[in-house]
């Protein structure tokens, strides 16, 4: 009689953990009906998954020749959620809705006018989206937020931005919004709803770290390297030392180049890696004079301009290792790209102790 009661109770708690759990979820296979709560019908509305990582979902259907019906369901982490429409994938210039609901507060719902990365830039109840007339709500149900709205469009923009805010964090009265925690820019189809992850200017992305990455970091580390373990073979050292180091400099120079175009056209918030990057090819600069104004050997000088050479070498390479490992966790490359990285320098690493062994048996 006691298992038996025990079974019961472990499938009852089991009934009522699963219905729980769905109820903090949502989903394409579930029945949204948020009629009487917006003011347009909820239920035909297209269901797509868009951002899988944070579980946003989002429902739409073409109401008329010039109307459009969205509603996007996303967790709720007590933030702001938002979805924008973009002409190009960027953020700025681009218009979007934003909305919350904190717990046993006032939810609030507004347009948002994304100037520019700068968060005084970030406008509210502005922007280029027509939205219906009281079309717009927020509702917050089963540990889910539902930002409900209607575009008055013939069709909307096909570059689709999605954010979450930080959690616990609500705009204060003025509705100025701080920076999100996440974001992603997508490419919906509407006829076939198909949604794919877009990076702007990925290829450009990919170019200004490559080359930096190749040029001040791993070309100039095999140049000094070469310096200073195979002095022996003179003057073959010296020729493939300037050489490398030649070839470094100038891929590192147009990596440079194109972060400065990279900048203009996606206007990101990366002052940090910015300077960095500008002081790192003023060094290398330093280095290109002092290496055309370098003294004879035999000239009293000689030590002094030695010590600054090598002095602005080695710390040229290490703020080049910090700033590209700063580029991939900005560029949101992922761990594949530090891992390469790290083993890269890992190798470099390695041979560089083997062959000061070496040399310093040889002394």
């Amino acid at each position: 009689m006691g298992v038996k009661n025990s079974l019961v109770a472990t499938l009852f708690i089991f009934i009522c953990f699963s219905s729980f759990a769905s109820s903090q979820s949502d989903s394409c296979s579930s029945n949204l009906n948020l009629n009487g709560l917006v003011s347009f019908d909820t239920v035909s509305l297209h269901c797509y998954p868009v951002w899988n990582a944070k579980d946003y979902i989002l429902r739409y259907l073409q109401a008329g020749p010039e109307l459009w019906s969205f509603v996007l369901s996303a967790p709720d982490i007590q933030s702001y959620v938002g979805i924008g429409f973009s002409s190009n994938g960027l953020m700025v210039g681009s218009s979007a809705i934003v909305g919350w609901a904190p717990a046993g507060g006032t939810p609030a719902i507004k347009q948002y006018y994304l100037g520019a990365t700068n968060e005084n830039q970030v406008l509210p109840d502005q922007g280029n989206l027509q939205i219906v007339n009281n079309s717009m709500v927020i509702i917050s149900q089963s540990s889910r937020l539902y930002l409900a709205f209607q575009l008055s469009t013939s069709e909307p923009e096909s570059r689709i931005l999605y954010s979450l805010g930080p959690s616990n964090w609500f705009p204060s009265s003025d509705y100025r919004l701080t920076q999100h925690q996440d974001r992603v820019s997508t490419s919906m189809n509407f006829v076939t709803g198909q949604s794919s992850v877009k990076r702007p200017y990925t290829k450009l992305r990919r170019g200004h770290g490559t080359l930096n990455m190749l040029g001040w970091s791993i070309f100039m580390i095999i140049g000094a390297m070469s310096a200073r373990y195979f002095r022996e073979w003179d003057p073959a050292w010296f020729y493939f030392h300037a050489t490398i180091q030649s070839l470094g400099f100038i891929m590192g120079s147009i990596g440079v180049i194109l972060g400065f175009v990279l900048d203009h056209q996606i206007k990101a918030a990366v002052s940090r890696h910015k300077v960095l990057g500008v002081f790192i090819l003023s060094l290398g600069c330093l280095q290109v004079i002092a290496f055309m104004l370098r003294p004879r050997k035999d000239s009293k000088v000689r030590r002094y301009w030695n010590w600054y050479h090598h002095t602005v070498g080695r710390v040229l390479i290490i703020l080049s290792m910090v700033n590209v490992f700063y580029g991939i966790h900005l560029g949101k490359e992922g761990d594949g790209w530090k891992a390469g990285y790290g083993v890269v320098l890992g190798v470099l690493i390695l041979v560089a102790i083997m062959l000061e062994i070496r040399m310093w048996k040889r002394m």
